[in-house]
């Protein structure tokens, strides 16, 4: 079969072990406002599919246990993409709002003179987790950046 070297291709759902599957489907439901697209309650393979409502995003797999270790090869980070630095702005305010830790305090570019800017947070198994914009941390005023989608 040939292929077109024209074709690219786009991540299509990404999928994470987890070792709790209530505790991880509330926390990306709360998050980011997913839905249950799809789930199993067979204690032996329990499984949830998170949509955005139009499409799947996200699958929990609990067959995991421990916390996510960034010393070992994988996933290094899950970043979500989002229009504006306003629309980053309002997830740090519902981040705060769930008691959840941020990595930086607040919104932060992603270095020294870039557009593009996000917040960094974990979840409950340590996955480390960014919701950016392409455009508008230039108007920061911070000398903090964000290297946790860099090197940690």
């Amino acid at each position: 079969m040939a292929t077109s070297t024209n074709i690219t291709p786009h991540t299509g759902h990404i999928g994470l072990n987890v070792t709790d599957i209530d505790r991880s489907r509330q926390f990306y439901q709360d998050v980011f406002g997913f839905t249950v697209a799809a789930e199993s309650t067979d204690e032996a393979q329990r499984f949830v599919f998170l949509s955005d409502g139009q499409r799947l995003i996200l699958t929990l797999w609990q067959q995991s246990a421990g916390k996510f270790d960034t010393h070992r090869p994988g996933l290094h980070h899950l970043s979500f993409e989002v229009a504006s630095i306003d629309d980053v702005t309002a997830f740090e305010q519902r981040v705060r709002e769930l008691n959840i830790p941020l990595l930086y305090d607040g919104v932060v570019p992603h270095g020294e003179g870039l557009s593009s800017g996000g917040i960094f947070f974990t979840d409950p198994d340590g996955i480390r987790l960014e919701i950016y914009s392409p455009t508008g941390a230039e108007i920061l005023t911070t000398s903090t950046y964000g290297p946790s989608c860099g090197f940690f």
